[in-house]
């Protein structure tokens, strides 16, 4: 589970929303730079990579597709639809070889991108991926009146609880609550959940940089293991007191890591 901020008047004022034939996504960072695509998680927004752009805004060109996660649409909430709408998204802008950063859910995409259009992954970065394992809300969410489970979950997302503020517990508890929108992301949890990555990660030949929370309680250390042992081309960087979203428990370590990866990579 990401962090929840969901609404598009939520923007940070920094990035600039675009809509293109079908998808939409934010923009930040220096035009023509090398192309960075962030891709947040199930309970994820723009706001999870705010810190990002800060960072890099000046060396790269940033880009966050607006999942289809909680609006009325026709795009069927699954992976492939997600899938589907992220090459619509990358096709539409005329991007080059990008460098895919994915949290969470956004790490699960960011593979199944790798896997089927390789020619579109320059690298990959992958902080908390689902694929292998992940604990989250699960497969059902709690009963509807239950606002303090919801604020348990929330918690659970951090080593600090104290990110796990009274305005982000109300956004999931809001989420759940509306039956359009947690319908749909039962459906693709549960998809999630039955998209096991395993047995075709070695044949992933993108660079890869696993960047990932020593607390980390929904993607625990073992899953990083597994993930750095499966893919060939992977390093793995723990950050130490950092739960499942290290861009915005620790920006400034996750920062480091990252830039130094996309130096290397001569990004």
């Amino acid at each position: 589970m990401n962090l929840p901020v969901s609404e598009i008047s939520l923007v940070p004022t920094s990035w600039k929303t675009v809509d293109g034939e079908g998808y939409r996504y934010a923009y930040g960072g220096s035009t023509g730079a090398a192309p960075l695509i962030l891709v947040h998680g199930l309970f994820g927004a723009l706001s999870n990579w705010d810190n990002t752009l800060r960072t890099l805004q000046d060396k790269y060109a940033l880009y966050v597709p607006l999942l289809p996660i909680y609006e009325q649409t026709l795009i069927e909430p699954s992976l492939e639809g997600l899938l589907t709408y992220l090459l619509r998204f990358f096709e539409g802008e005329k991007l080059s070889s990008a460098v895919w950063i994915g949290n969470s859910l956004g790490g699960h995409l960011a593979l199944l991108v790798a896997r089927h259009y390789p020619e579109k992954v320059r690298a990959l970065v992958l902080t908390g991926s689902s694929g292998l394992f992940e604990e989250g809300m699960g497969s059902s969410f709690p009963r509807r009146s239950s606002r303090e489970y919801v604020a348990e979950r929330v918690r659970f997302t951090f080593y600090d609880p104290r990110h796990a503020t009274p305005e982000l517990i109300e956004e999931v508890y809001d989420i759940v609550n509306d039956n359009y929108k947690a319908l749909r992301v039962l459906k693709i949890a549960r998809d999630a959940q039955r998209n096991f990555v395993g047995g075709w990660l070695p044949a992933i030949q993108a660079p890869t940089c696993l960047i990932w929370g020593l607390n980390d309680t929904i993607t625990p250390v073992a899953v990083a293991y597994t993930f750095y042992h499966l893919l060939p081309h992977a390093e793995l960087h723990f950050i130490d007191e950092c739960g499942h979203a290290p861009m915005m428990e620790q920006p400034e370590r996750f920062h480091a890591v990252l830039l130094r990866f996309l130096q290397r990579l001569q990004v």
